[in-house]
């Protein structure tokens, strides 16, 4: 058990039946009454967001999360099949499963499956990630001044708005947490 005085980002911990891991928590004191602790949590099964409060002091059980290092190998169809490096064991996960994170997936990568008492969660992303721009405009010389931005497909099919020095065949730094162009690689 843990209280929620203890909520850090990315704990995780069962309430309600479900799996959660903490996005955001604020601890609020009120002038009158008495305290508590706003969160938003994901759950780790359907990745439903939900705003939840606690009564100070609440206790929570703490849900312990495995994480195994594997390569993603290849899609077949709606399945996805990945790699354990060190076993070479394979694990198919549905597409419905890990229907963000498909976004960022490249053949060969390596992430984290998440387990918790042989149940598989999903898939852990690195923070960032490094993508080909496949489609985008030419950029017109001289107009960098503006910091405008342009739309551009990268090679796992997802849209992201890139300045207008980028061009096709550059590779990105993307964040995984809100699919945004961070830099070039």
């Amino acid at each position: 058990m843990i209280s929620v005085n203890d909520f850090r980002t990315g704990l995780t911990i069962e309430v309600d039946n479900g799996i959660w891991q903490v996005l955001d928590f604020q601890h609020v004191k009120p002038g009158k009454g008495a305290a508590f602790v706003r969160s938003k949590l994901r759950n780790l099964r359907n990745g439903n967001i939900q705003e939840k409060t606690f009564r100070a002091g609440e206790k929570v059980s703490r849900a312990h999360i495995e994480n195994k290092k594997m390569q993603y190998l290849y899609a077949s169809g709606d399945a996805h099949t990945f790699m354990d490096t060190n076993t070479y064991e394979q694990l198919e996960l549905q597409a419905s499963q890990i229907e963000y994170e498909l976004k960022f997936l490249r053949e060969n990568m390596e992430v984290n499956i998440m387990t918790y008492g042989g149940e598989t969660l999903g898939v852990e992303l690195p923070n960032n990630v490094e993508l080909k721009v496949v489609e985008t405009e030419p950029g017109i010389k001289g107009d960098t001044a503006s910091g405008g931005t342009k739309p551009a497909i990268l090679e796992t099919g997802i849209s992201v708005q890139v300045p207008f020095f980028i061009n096709e065949g550059d590779v990105l730094i993307i964040n995984t947490a809100d699919g945004k162009y961070v830099s070039r690689a």
